[in-house]
């Protein structure tokens, strides 16, 4: 069942049966713990916890006077109830309130049964009381997933098999008072007898799907850097929540530092001039408040002080960035004059007819789109791993073209390898390669020099114009690498592309011929995507969904990973900007020319004095 809504305070919920004595609330403990015994909490130190007795207490129907928690492993190392911690150390109440609220909501969607309480603190606790117990990896690896779509939610309970415990319903609280329960007294025992069937857990499994593979990716980076370590290499560098900036944390959990942002309203504005920055709207930010910046929602304290205030503030936002950008302008930087200004003054050009138009571009790009499907995909299947990088290289290489609407494209490697989720030094050593394969459609016309980064041009060689214009265009644009591929790997982009552009709806074996992968490849990418509600199966033919990748891609945690290489790519450009900027001399003295007391000969050393000092 899904609990009504509640009211900003935990002491007035709405729509919560009438009060119930923790006495009786504590009768629910048997049937939530996995094993017959509690621990007792005391402070030690500045932290209050529960230590490992020597004699456990066993659960008996009198409500222990000091507050208890059960343990949620059994002996044998199983679970038999999930329980769910939202936890305002995490977040503020707010979130907490609407991450219980939302995950409450998709348990129910999953047909998954619960009861819930909360604390006067303003925690919250979900209990799934499971039929069958469930092995302690498994339910760490639900309960993690589920962690994952709520910022406030402490998986700790299920992640320590010995010592793991979470109060229950009418259990002393340490700051005072008791856990309250918020599911009726009578629907609790009746949830908690049935209990919910494995087939629940399956379709919840389904839901979370993109959550569990991002945790198995997580755990296979995790156990691939250990490794590297273990065998004397250098460590994979580690691309997780620690790349998130402070202000984006703020906005997620609302919990900001009170030494830099003396109120909420301090820490709000900060937040705004960040996403104002970024370039966001403000219809935007209105839409991530209920995505995945609940934090700054709460900010707020309630929804018509956030409905008053958000415009105005975002207003004053808006105008702070400006204001910044026009203070960081060079005030000495003239515009660039097109009319000569005196005889001498070199004549500047206007493009002419050797410059494309946007409608040229576009066409271009269209002639390309023929031949890289028609010529080029076929040539580079047979390179195997490397031929599917260059594959989307040359895609992505077509999408700049068509953004920036030229075929002279100036793009760094660090700008490619972020767009495409790979090393810059992997793009490095595939354009060579790409230009000697493209034969003549990327050519590679001035080198890097200073900051700027190797030139290349992009046209339609002789020998291609006449099959491009027998071709006809495809519908759609080219993608190199959207970012939810990034966690699925060239291979699943590129049989998606195949169904997502494809003139009818493929097979499986249609799917191999035309993308080239191998039939183990592409059987397992068909199944992940199925798997994460990407595609569809329609007899034995395969079509695309509307799921929103974007989000998909947010759930896989990729925005994670592409913060961490842009934040890389920012310190690795600065740092050779700054080496750049070592042997960059503004203004020449004259005695850098000449020095009346500086011998300006050269004597040749001593062969004998070379070695001796050899």
């Amino acid at each position: 069942m899904v609990p009504e809504p509640v009211s900003a305070s935990t002491h007035a919920l709405m729509g919560v049966a009438p009060y119930v004595k923790p006495e009786e609330a504590w009768s629910l403990a048997p049937m939530i713990a996995g094993a017959p015994s509690y621990r007792l909490g005391r402070w030690i130190g500045s932290r209050f916890q529960y230590p490992r007795p020597r004699a456990t207490p066993k659960i008996t129907r009198s409500l222990p006077e000091r507050p208890a928690a059960v343990m949620v492993h059994g002996p044998d190392g199983c679970v038999a109830t999930l329980c769910l911690d939202f936890d305002t150390s995490k977040a503020l109440k707010g979130v907490v309130d609407a991450d219980a609220t939302r995950v409450g909501r998709l348990l129910s969607a999953c047909g998954v049964l619960f009861v819930e309480d909360f604390s006067p603190s303003g925690g919250r606790h979900v209990y799934i009381p499971l039929r069958d117990r469930m092995d302690a990896a498994e339910a760490r690896e639900l309960v993690e997933a589920l962690a994952l779509t709520a910022t406030s939610l402490d998986p700790s309970p299920h992640q320590n098999i010995t010592d793991g415990c979470i109060r229950v319903p009418g259990s002393v609280h340490k700051a005072g008072g008791h856990q309250t329960l918020v599911t009726p007294l009578s629907q609790a025992y009746d949830i908690l007898r049935r209990r919910n069937p494995a087939s629940a857990l399956v379709e919840l499994r389904a839901a979370l799907a993109p959550e569990l593979t991002r945790k198995r990716a997580l755990k296979a980076r995790a156990a691939r850097s250990v490794a590297s370590q273990r065998n004397g290499f250098l460590p994979q560098l580690s691309l997780t929540m620690a790349s998130e900036s402070p202000l984006r944390r703020v906005a997620r959990t609302g919990l900001y530092d009170t030494a830099r942002y003396k109120s909420p309203s301090e820490a709000r504005m900060a937040v705004l001039n960040h996403f104002s920055a970024c370039g966001w709207s403000l219809q935007h930010v209105e839409n991530e408040l209920t995505g995945q910046f609940p934090g700054l929602a709460a900010l707020y304290g309630t929804p018509q002080r956030q409905a008053r205030l958000l415009p105005y503030e975002w207003a004053k936002a808006q105008s702070f960035t400006s204001t910044q950008v026009l203070q960081k302008r060079d005030p000495h930087k003239q515009r660039k004059k097109t009319a000569p200004i005196n005889n001498t003054s070199p004549t500047l050009t206007t493009g002419g007819a050797g410059k494309l138009s946007s409608a040229g571009v576009h066409q271009l790009v269209n002639d390309l789109e023929n031949i890289l499907y028609a010529v080029v995909d076929h040539r580079l299947r047979a390179r195997g791993r490397q031929g599917l990088s260059l594959r989307l290289l040359i895609r992505g290489l077509l999408g700049y073209m068509r953004a920036k609407e030229t075929d002279v494209l100036n793009v760094g490697c660090r700008t490619l390898a972020a767009a495409m989720g790979k090393h810059h030094v992997t793009i490095a050593r595939l354009l060579p390669v790409l230009v000697a394969a493209s034969d003549g459609i990327l050519t590679k016309v001035a080198d890097a020099r200073h900051k700027t980064a190797d030139v290349y041009l992009i046209q339609l060689p002789e020998q291609y114009q006449q099959l491009a214009r027998e071709l006809s265009w495809r519908k759609g644009k080219i993608h190199a690498i959207r970012p939810v591929f990034r966690a699925l790997g060239d291979a699943t982009a590129l049989v998606y592309e195949a169904i997502e552009r494809g003139r009818d709806a493929p097979t499986t074996a249609d799917l191999v011929r035309a993308t080239g992968v191998s039939r183990n490849a592409c059987s397992a990418a068909l199944a992940e995507m199925e798997a994460l509600g990407m595609i569809q199966r329609q007899g034995h033919t395969w079509k695309t969904t509307t799921v929103n990748l974007r989000m998909l891609a947010a759930r896989l945690g990729v925005m994670d990973d592409y913060l961490e290489q842009i934040s890389r790519n920012r310190h690795e450009r600065a740092a050779w900007h700054a080496y750049l900027d070592r042997f960059f001399t503004t203004q020449v003295q004259k005695a850098d020319l000449f020095d009346p007391e500086r011998d300006e000969y050269w004597l040749p050393p001593d062969d004998a004095a070379i070695w001796y000092a050899a």
